[in-house]
């Protein structure tokens, strides 16, 4: 499973979300909007953070702890 935070450089809820997939075991990645202009245009993003799972995206806003363990810990 290929996860991809999606944010912007100075989005401050990001260590939040971080701490939170780490707590639940996830591996990810971080990419930041400023450098993907494609990926805004291409699914009309206009807020951070940002959740893509295997290339689609799943949440436009900082998901709860339970959205996330909902998704990841079935």
């Amino acid at each position: 499973m290929d996860v991809t935070l999606l944010v912007t450089k100075t989005d401050f809820c990001v260590a939040n979300l971080e701490c939170e997939l780490d707590s639940i075991g996830v591996a990810y990645h971080i990419e930041y909007i400023e450098n993907h202009p494609e990926l805004v245009n291409a699914h009309q993003i206009r807020h951070s953070p940002n959740v893509f799972v295997d290339g689609k995206l799943v949440f436009r806003y900082q998901p709860t702890t339970d959205e996330l363990k909902g998704l990841f810990c079935h």
